[in-house]
């Protein structure tokens, strides 16, 4: 059987993840902070991770929960907004520190645990950016910290891809998903953004590891 591991998924695209996963007869383990999360994951059929991404010792803990494990598929989804002004406005560094922390000081914590687990399998690593994370695409500064927390992960899935050469890495863009962050007015069912990154991350190979990749199939611009 298949392993996978969907990091943040509580609610929202990371929970949809875990579901659509295993549909597909994944084995799936799924990260949570809350115990109430747990359960609900549990309940899916998931094995329910503990797992808080702005705390290292969490993390490290994470490893111990693993124990060695092999994965064909890890997914980060773990990612918060922020504050929604924008280059007029000093965002505070609190909101700085929990964007960054999350978006992208997660993401770098656990690629050196998780990376090695996916080696031997030639497996994938699919990191959930943005649209808004396309610097050849902004045209507002809407979002601004959650803007530059997205760029920041970007580079940083670019950059560690030449590190781990047997591993696909990929960040994707889910399109704009009615969720708890996207809102009502988004275009896009949550079980339709899942199922076309799905579609997308099945047909990615070795060549494209380092790339971006939309829920559509389209390659992004950084």
């Amino acid at each position: 059987m298949r392993n996978a591991v969907v990091l943040g998924a509580s609610r929202g695209i990371g929970f949809e993840f875990a579901r659509q996963l295993l549909r597909q007869g994944y084995n799936v383990y799924a990260t949570a902070r809350k115990k109430e999360d747990l359960i609900k994951l549990t309940n899916l059929g998931a094995r329910g991770l503990e797992l808080d991404v702005t705390n290292s010792v969490s993390v490290a803990g994470l490893s111990c929960q693993l124990n060695d494990m092999k994965f064909d598929l890890a997914v980060y989804v773990s990612g918060v907004y922020g504050p929604e002004s924008g280059s007029q406005y000093v965002p505070s560094m609190n909101d700085f520190d929990q964007v960054m922390h999350t978006n992208v000081w997660g993401a770098m914590q656990l690629i050196p645990l998780i990376s090695p687990l996916l080696t031997n399998s030639q497996g994938k690593f699919i990191f959930i950016s943005s649209l808004m994370g396309s610097i050849a695409q902004t045209q507002s500064s809407f979002g601004w910290v959650y803007r530059a927390s997205k760029a920041a992960l970007n580079m940083t899935i670019k950059a560690a891809a030449a590190d781990y050469p047997k591993t696909i890495f990929a960040v994707m863009n889910p399109g704009w998903v009615k969720t708890d962050m996207g809102g009502s007015q988004a275009t896009l069912e949550v079980n339709e953004s899942v199922s076309g990154m799905l579609q997308v991350i099945n047909k990615l190979t070795l060549k494209d590891s380092g790339t971006f990749q939309s829920y559509d199939g389209r390659a992004m611009n950084w």
